[in-house]
């Protein structure tokens, strides 16, 4: 059985890596591709087992895509102090605990500050913990009038009450709908945020944030190989989980990373680089996330690395129209994550993030899972809308634009509670 299972996905794959797509999704039309073959290593050796990928696979994968596309980090830094702001415990009419904690970290005599906001469920530490950013500030996500106000800079928004890049009070709880915090505690899941602008900066500057504790010898930016925003913010929630770790309120074995959009990106970046991460979920993550960047649908390297100069590192404009001279895809930064589950998410009118290249890219890090006996995505064929496809490769697409949605969060809520063991 498991032998005509085998035959049957390299059958698909096979097919699925020669793939010309024939659909009109935007005013492109994919082109003919071949992405890289995921268990065949930079020497020619076949990947077939368990070791070999741990010893020889895996560890340049992600060298290349440090290089290549996301950026290492240039040095160490452990959070230097910790403090826990405020305890609830009977937040949300009594069904949750609120915790605000205070994440500092310093070097070369500067400093950061970060803010997590976390609402966990009551009487059990061993629930799943969602653990991601948001885009405009903690007490955004609800309109508890006890949740602090990040000093950081953000982008202007004046219908958000944003103004001089500064958090205002009239901002409080207008990303509630993204954020529905009762539905995940009364399933019996936490959740933990921070504002990915107390890491760094969402603009093309590199004076700021975390990038200037890292600079020597009068450095102004990173080097070319080294770490742009993504990379950065990645790293942010591996110091959150440094901070997880020690908390008694939680089991840290069942901490989730999740992230929408840009912060899908992120979210499935720092899966790969830290294995502490039980489980990854990418939300709409488009080019540079889920997506196969060969496809050239939507958003192209070209097209972010413009739009975005500061998100990755230098040395992927190198690739700015030339996605077929890539050394790696993205269905190789999915396969990073093996055997740890992971679920991709879509949406039927964001052809911007592409979203059968995140179906693809799911389907084509399948080997990866298989080397362990696990069964990758269970699906051969793209799902139809609102039909979730379970397993330790999980994929929906929704029905709706780019956005994070009640519906998404049913999913991830299962996912957490029926995958994640």
């Amino acid at each position: 059985m498991r032998i005509a299972s085998s035959l049957c996905w390299l059958f698909i794959l096979l097919q699925l890596t020669s793939h010309i797509a024939s659909a009109q999704m935007t005013n492109q039309r994919t082109e003919s591709y071949v992405v890289p073959d995921l268990l065949i290593s930079q020497r020619n050796r076949k990947i077939n087992t368990v070791k070999k990928w741990e010893k020889i696979r895996r560890p340049e994968l992600l060298s290349l895509f440090q290089n290549e596309v996301y950026g290492k980090v240039p040095g160490n830094l452990t959070l230097s102090d910790t403090i826990v702001w405020e305890r609830d415990d009977q937040a949300l009419n009594g069904t949750a605990i609120r915790k605000q904690i205070g994440l500092f970290l310093r070097k070369n005599e500067q400093e950061i500050y970060v803010e997590l906001l976390m609402f966990l469920p009551k009487n059990t530490s061993n629930f799943p913990l969602f653990l991601g950013y948001n885009f405009m500030g903690n007490h955004t996500i609800s309109y508890d009038p006890n949740i602090r106000i990040s000093e950081s800079w953000v982008a202007d928004n004046p219908a958000m009450g944003i103004i001089h890049n500064q958090l205002t009070e009239q901002s409080r709880g207008k990303r509630e709908n993204r954020w529905p915090i009762q539905q995940i505690i009364d399933a019996g899941c936490g959740i933990a945020t921070m504002y990915y602008g107390d890491i760094d900066p969402d603009r093309p500057n590199f004076s700021d944030g975390v990038h200037p504790l890292f600079y020597k010898n009068n450095e102004t930016e990173p080097a070319h190989d080294e770490w742009g925003s993504i990379s950065a913010w990645a790293w942010g929630l591996s110091k959150a989980m440094d901070y997880l770790q020690s908390d008694k309120d939680i089991n840290p074995s069942k901490v989730i990373v999740f992230g929408h959009s840009r912060l899908g990106k992120t979210a499935l970046w720092a899966a790969a680089t830290d294995l502490r991460f039980a489980a990854a979920i990418s939300n709409d993550s488009g080019c540079g996330g889920a997506a196969l960047s060969r496809r050239r649908m939507g958003e192209t390297v070209a097209k972010i690395n413009s739009s975005f100069p500061h998100w990755f590192c230098q040395n992927f404009k190198k690739y700015n129209n030339r996605e077929n001279t890539l050394p790696v895809d993205q269905h190789m930064l999915l396969a990073l994550i093996a055997p740890r589950p992971l679920y991709v998410a879509s949406a039927t009118e964001d052809l911007w993030a592409d979203p059968e290249g995140e179906f693809l890219a799911a389907a084509l890090a399948s080997p990866a899972y298989q080397l362990y006996g696990l069964s990758g995505l269970a699906a051969h064929q793209m799902p139809q809308e609102n039909t979730p496809v379970f397993g330790n490769v999980s994929y929906h697409i929704r029905k709706g634009k780019h956005d994070i949605t009640s519906y998404d969060w049913e999913q991830y809520i299962h996912f957490a509670k029926e995958i994640i063991k």
